[in-house]
């Protein structure tokens, strides 16, 4: 969790949010200057979002007295309306969207990604940093590489929604493909979510 110095004042204003967003809106908070403390949670809740819900609200709830003002740092992410349910009982904000996707390439954009080609497996800055611990890891391939075409068949080709395109993750984007034995089709995602960051908090 980032926060601020002993001597600073608490900001008034706290962001829980997706542990995989945080690099970003640690960047948002240093390029703005803005006053927000952030609460990650852990990425591997994509694994199970069915527990998205109940642990934002549980971080809600010990939040609460501390700050003036809360907003919630995920789309929907699979809670299949759930999380909308918390943040509309507790009156709080969420970033719009149905996933991750959509917070940084946009939904029309997704639909279409999606709509030209169905097999399409969808990478940001972040999975393609930690593609081998959150993807080859977790889903048992380093252990059972003979999985690969269970898991991967009806894929067709790798798409990276890149924030930020280097070098290096575009390396380590081909490397992911690669792995996967996909092509891979390279998406220019710059700036939405510092965008829609901004407009999440009351002026």
């Amino acid at each position: 969790m980032s926060s601020p110095s002993p001597d600073s004042a608490q900001p008034r204003r706290a962001l829980i949010l997706c542990g995989a967003l945080s690099a970003d809106a640690s960047a948002w908070i240093a390029e703005s200057g803005v006053e927000v403390a952030i609460h990650p949670l852990p990425p591997l809740l994509h694994n199970r979002p069915e527990r998205i819900a109940a642990e934002v609200e549980r971080v809600i709830t010990t939040l609460r007295g501390t700050y003036d003002e809360i907003a919630i740092g995920y789309a929907d992410c699979g809670t299949y309306g759930a999380l909308d349910e918390v943040c509309d009982r507790l009156g709080v904000r969420r970033l719009p969207g149905r996933h991750c996707y959509d917070v940084y390439a946009g939904e029309s954009e997704m639909t279409a990604i999606w709509d030209a080609e169905p097999g399409t497996y969808v990478l940001t800055d972040f999975l393609v940093l930690s593609f081998d611990r959150l993807v080859w890891r977790e889903l048992g391939l380093d252990r059972h590489p003979e999985l690969l075409d269970d898991y991967f068949r009806h894929y067709s080709r790798v798409v990276w929604l890149a924030g930020r395109r280097t070098p290096d993750l575009e390396r380590a984007a081909q490397r992911a493909a690669d792995r996967l034995g996909l092509p891979l089709d390279i998406v220019a995602a710059p700036g939405r979510l510092t965008q829609t960051l901004d407009n999440l908090f009351t002026p």
